[in-house]
């Protein structure tokens, strides 16, 4: 039994490590694009356009291949849906492009965004905003809000050659609402993008040097205001129109230069921010499309990051207690001290309790799930692995959730519940989404569910000591689960 445990051990160490060496966390498939837009859903599909009039389509939102059909060319493009149609920003010529900074944003829509449907039409573009080679500003890099609160369309341009600029557009035509005038919020970054939350309007600007592969230091920074013409403030309560910003994400994990913001709300309390990276090391340096969680802290927004595999503590929100076998508890042996007598013998730690000191006392079989105390006993330690292999969601893979050192995989079941199956069989009920939240707690969700296909279950915890499947409530710690490694 014991040389058995061991080779499992091994096994299971080992497909970590290969796990490792890839690129696990990046959207597969065929992800390269420069300047793309926000992500669009559309009949299940989702969408991103990018410079040259081309963009990405993705069954899943893991798994991207070129297909997506903009017409017009051009550069930096937005996209937002409004009421059943979907309106298209971008920019002709300028930012440099061509050797001048002389350039228009124009606006287009369409009824579908499937080039394959008979109702894909773009409408003839229209002009919106424009600039000269001498002017303080460069009428490129199309960013898109229709603010919820009045109906109002906003549009913001420009570079590092000049001004950021704001105008509005009228939400029925998409053209420039008569009589506007473009209003200066920042300097000194570019491929702006706004958002409202919470009273509050919020700039992302992108700042740094761009198109220079691995070179390129382009970053993500951001600011807020009450109104949405600004002034637009960071943290430390620079203006934006001063050079201001607070840093939202920079390079990391062998990727460099993050821009093009985009915000895209899966759910309430599920976020996700959308970007390129200038280079993708384990990509040979080429630009590819990224999306990480959103959260928001204080009022502001910070970027998340996908679940690493790991083993962890899978800890309940509702009441602190972490998700187990349903095993007998076995104690482990240890010399019992009097505090009140005085111990001259030297100190020797305890070893921890180990997954061969125990397993021969769990049944076979599936066995059931609570929740317990946390004492870090094997029975309550969760390998987290991505099963890449199996597929994705918006901003990672599937993960499978292993009991460490062991093939005993978390399974919802067809009665609505959780059990440890055995073994792990890549079944779609073993297969995890594991999304971070708004408030940096974790929604786990089957990626289906025996006889409940078509349902949106999550894990759930319906007593202090009752993990199930239900329906997911931002407002309830019920439905928040956090991975503790620990």
């Amino acid at each position: 039994m014991i040389m058995n445990i061991r080779n499992i051990i091994s096994g299971t160490v080992m497909s970590l490590a290969i796990a490792s060496s890839s690129n696990v966390y990046s959207q597969t498939g065929e992800p390269y694009i420069h300047d793309p837009s926000t992500i669009m859903k559309c009949d299940g599909k989702y969408y991103t356009f990018g410079t040259g009039g081309g963009g990405l389509i993705s069954e899943d939102g893991w798994s991207w291949l070129p297909g997506a059909v903009r017409p017009g060319g051009g550069a930096a493009p937005d996209a937002i849906k409004i009421g059943d149609r979907y309106l298209i920003a971008y920019s002709a010529t300028g930012g440099g492009l061509g050797g001048g900074h002389a350039g228009k944003v124009l606006t287009m829509w369409n009824k579908t965004l499937d080039p394959s449907s008979p109702d894909f039409k773009f409408t003839e573009p229209i002009e919106v905003a424009h600039s000269l080679d001498d002017e303080d500003c460069d009428a490129i890099d199309a960013g898109l809000l229709l603010d919820p609160t009045t109906g109002r369309l906003w549009l913001s341009y420009g570079t590092y050659f000049g001004f950021i600029r704001l105008v509005e557009l009228d939400p029925a035509t998409g053209a420039r609402v008569e009589g506007n005038e473009p209003v200066d919020i920042a300097i000194d970054c570019e491929a702006t993008d706004l958002m409202y939350r919470d009273g509050w309007y919020y700039l992302l600007g992108t700042h740094g040097t761009c198109c220079d592969g691995p070179n390129s230091t382009y970053n993500i920074i951001v600011g807020r205001s009450r109104n949405v013409t600004g002034p637009y403030i960071d943290n430390i309560g620079r203006d934006m129109l001063q050079g201001g910003g607070k840093m939202l994400l920079s390079a990391g994990n062998r990727k460099t230069g993050p821009g093009h913001f985009g915000r895209y709300i899966e759910d309430d309390g599920v976020e996700k921010m959308s970007f390129h990276y200038e280079a993708d090391f384990d990509r040979g340096g080429r630009s590819v499309l990224a999306v990480l969680p959103l959260l928001w802290e204080n009022g502001w927004p910070v970027a998340g990051e996908p679940v690493k595999e790991g083993v962890y503590e899978i800890e309940s929100q509702r009441h602190g207690y972490a998700l187990e076998l349903a095993v007998d508890f076995v104690r482990m042996p240890h010399k019992m001290f009097r505090f009140w007598e005085k111990v001259d013998e030297p100190v020797v730690p305890l070893k921890s309790q180990t997954l061969e000191d125990v397993i021969d006392t769990w049944p076979e079989g599936d066995l059931d799930v609570r929740l317990g105390d946390y004492m870090f006993r094997p029975h309550q330690r969760w390998s987290v692995q991505p099963a890449p292999e199996y597929g994705g969601y918006l901003d990672a893979p599937y993960y499978k959730i292993m009991i460490e050192g062991t093939n005993r995989a978390l399974t919802a079941t067809a009665e609505a519940e959780v059990t440890a199956s055995a073994e792990f069989t890549g079944a779609p009920e073993q297969l995890w989404r594991i999304e971070q939240l708004t408030d940096g707690t974790y929604r786990v969700m089957p990626k289906s569910v025996p006889g409940h296909e078509g349902e949106s279950l999550a894990l759930v915890s319906v007593a202090d000591s009752t993990p199930s499947l239900g329906k997911f409530d931002m407002n309830s710690d019920n439905s928040k689960w956090r991975f503790r490694d620990r």
